[in-house]
């Protein structure tokens, strides 16, 4: 039977026709901004999508081009017995702002992922429509079902006499990774960075997962362009070469050399040989563990809040409060702490959550404190389950002043402090943070959440109310890694959200980077 059979799909957008004025990018420098967009995925499963649908993703940046080819892919769960919706957004961006209502809107598409699937060969195309009188373009779209394989590739490659392309320099060149499809067809998967004014360049080490790279089918051709960057985003073509997962594999005991050929200069100049070579340097295999894995291996989870008690929320006792107690509804903040905790608290054996405030001026003297325990209890701050986490909240809230400023570094380093004393695995640490959205010393929580990359912990920020939540886009480092003082964060432990996205088809997204 059908039903209650889940299959897991890559989603992919490739490039289709577009007329003039749709270009995909995210934020681009103000000297780059020309035709640049974003487009984000909203996805609800049982009911309509509104403008209030949670967003599901963004694509990355993609700059000056009518026609932007995505690497980002969107991992979907397909029930063959549910209706699933998509629905896509474009924008143009022409500012750095994060908050997508600042970016002029372009065009939208709607379908359902049975439409996609159903589609011949699995692929679609749709018009784009929602701006009366123009035609915004088309997206297309092709899904395929994800195999099982985890395994994730680091490697690294450089390349040797590369034809040059710029007539006042050498050239900029970059590498364009390909996954050949089901049906022959080819998708892009990877893009490395571009080293500027060189023939000889040697790109950073890389890391793509193998079902991103070949979908576990190791013999399946990947095709790899060479490009020579230009500002305006019309890229010029060096050459090209093919190999396959097994074929690179075998750098783990040999460097593996590749000829780079132009088709059409071969076929012009008789004597041509080629346009440079590509050496894959290195090439190393990993396994990755999922969530499920740590917890059956029996990690355990430490789940801590911190709350933000700074004025800017408004006095609690005021209906127009983020903090107001109302008799017949929850507040912002405690629908948070409710739909994140019930989720973490499942893991978490003892269910014994240390719970903290911040910003506020705090009995018997008015300090202010940036670390409080809700309980008043310094020596043990931990609270029974959600709903003692919630009863210490609203005791707090009778007997704290609302203050300033809103300061994270103290709580993640406090969290951070426990994190480092384990080092078995045996434990990981969540710390949920909910805030109205400015951060007042986000030098130090920079700098916090760098030092606290490399431990066993994650931290999701979940932002309430309607203030701008920019700084918290910046901490979420799916784009950018974190930096402080020239150090980058090991990896991405910050996950974003805002309240208005806490509903049941995205809680499951939102919890562990």
């Amino acid at each position: 039977m059908l039903s209650g059979h889940k299959q897991r799909l890559l989603l992919l957008l490739e490039p289709g026709l577009r007329p003039a004025g749709l270009g995909i990018s995210r934020s681009i420098p103000p000297a780059q901004q020309r035709s640049a967009g974003v487009a984000t995925l909203g996805w609800v499963e049982r009911c309509p999508l509104t403008p209030f649908s949670p967003q599901f993703g963004r694509t990355e940046v993609i700059d000056n081009t009518l026609n932007p080819d995505f690497v980002r892919k969107f991992v979907l769960d397909y029930f063959f017995e549910e209706k699933q919706n998509l629905r896509f957004d474009v924008y143009n961006v022409d500012s750095k702002s994060c908050n997508i209502s600042k970016h002029d809107f372009l065009g939208q598409a709607f379908m359902a992922l049975g439409e996609v699937i159903g589609s011949q060969r699995s692929r679609l195309e749709r018009p784009l429509t929602g701006v009366p009188g123009k035609k915004c373009g088309t997206i297309l779209l092709s899904a395929e079902e994800l195999s099982n394989c985890r395994d994730i590739v680091t490697m690294q490659l450089c390349a040797n006499k590369l034809d040059k392309k710029d007539f006042f320099g050498k050239s900029d060149p970059f590498l364009v990774f390909y996954r050949s499809n089901e049906d022959g067809t080819f998708t892009i998967c990877h893009k490395t960075e571009v080293v500027k004014n060189t023939l000889n360049p040697v790109w950073q080490p890389f890391s793509i997962p193998v079902r991103a790279l070949c979908n576990g089918d190791y013999d399946r051709t990947v095709k790899i362009d060479v490009y020579d960057w230009d500002r305006d985003g019309s890229h010029d073509f060096i050459g090209e070469f093919a190999t396959s997962y097994r074929e690179l594999s075998r750098a783990q005991s040999q460097f593996t050399v590749y000829e780079v050929l132009n088709p059409k200069k071969k076929c012009k100049k008789k004597k041509y040989i080629n346009s440079g070579t590509v050496t894959l340097l290195s090439f190393a295999v990993e396994s990755e563990f999922t969530f499920v894995d740590y917890i059956r291996g029996g990690t355990q989870l430490n789940f801590t809040v911190a709350i933000d008690f700074t004025a800017s929320n408004g006095v609690p006792s005021q209906p127009t409060s983020l903090h107001y107690m109302s008799p017949y509804q929850l507040s912002a903040y405690a629908m948070a702490l409710k739909a994140v905790g019930e989720i973490i608290q499942d893991y978490d054996s003892d269910k014994l959550f240390p719970a903290y405030g911040f910003g506020a001026k705090i009995p018997p003297d008015g300090s202010i404190s940036h670390q409080f325990p809700l309980n008043s209890d310094v020596e043990n701050p931990s609270c029974v389950g959600i709903d003692g986490v919630l009863e210490s909240y609203f005791q707090s809230l009778r007997t704290v002043q609302l203050y300033g400023p809103t300061n994270f570094a103290p709580v993640i380093n406090q969290v951070a402090r426990l994190a480092a004393q384990v080092t078995d695995g045996s434990q990981y640490y969540v710390l949920l943070i909910v805030t109205d959205g400015v951060i007042s010393d986000m030098m130090q929580t920079k700098e916090a959440i760098v030092n606290a990359s490399a431990l066993p912990m994650s931290i999701i920020i979940v932002g309430v109310g309607p203030a701008e939540f920019d700084a918290m886009e910046e901490l979420d480092g799916d784009d950018v890694r974190v930096s402080s003082r020239g150090r980058y964060a090991e990896r991405d432990i910050v996950q974003g959200s805002t309240c208005c996205a806490l509903s049941p088809s995205s809680q499951s997204v939102m919890l562990l980077p």
